[in-house]
């Protein structure tokens, strides 16, 4: 029998409910980063991207703004900038950490799940659709920049290279 929750008359997956997003974007986001990279926002050492190093201030002194270290070949993350108030400066800051090449990779709830609108969701400071990444991403001179649909965690993928 499938778990549900229902929220304003919608129902989904309970499993929605229960965090670690990441572990259905990490199968994807290893193909495409590898070398020396972050993960941002994962808050669980448990949850982070394998091999990568946690920006995360509940697990170290790191933030979105503040990482250890510069000439990343990559930066994942998972359900973090809809948290943040300048999601722009952020993605902005990190462009600048990652070596040409570098790929960035989100994976980020969609406007799609009613409860992650920051109307229903307190915590939730912004909303995302596939192509307002991908919009962002090639303004700022991404090359091979790739969406997915919305998945059943009502969240999408996009990555893209460093010019």
């Amino acid at each position: 029998m499938v778990e549900t929750i229902t929220y304003k008359g919608k129902q989904y997956p309970k499993f929605q409910s229960e965090g670690y997003a990441s572990r259905f974007a990490i199968p994807y986001a290893q193909q495409v980063c590898h070398g020396v990279g972050v993960d941002v926002g994962c808050n669980r050492e448990e949850w982070a991207f394998p091999g990568s190093t946690p920006i995360d201030p509940v697990i170290n002194e790191w933030d979105a703004m503040n990482f250890p270290q510069t000439n990343l070949d990559y930066i994942f993350s998972s359900h973090c900038l809809e948290h943040l108030t300048d999601w722009v400066s952020v993605l902005d800051y990190w462009k600048t950490k990652l070596n040409p090449g570098g790929v960035l990779f989100l994976y980020l709830p969609d406007y799609s799940q009613v409860y992650w609108r920051p109307w229903n969701n307190r915590k939730h400071l912004n909303i995302f659709t596939p192509h307002i990444i991908r919009d962002y991403m090639e303004d700022r001179g991404y090359k091979n920049v790739f969406t997915s649909g919305v998945d059943l965690y009502n969240a999408f993928m996009v990555f893209g290279e460093n010019a």
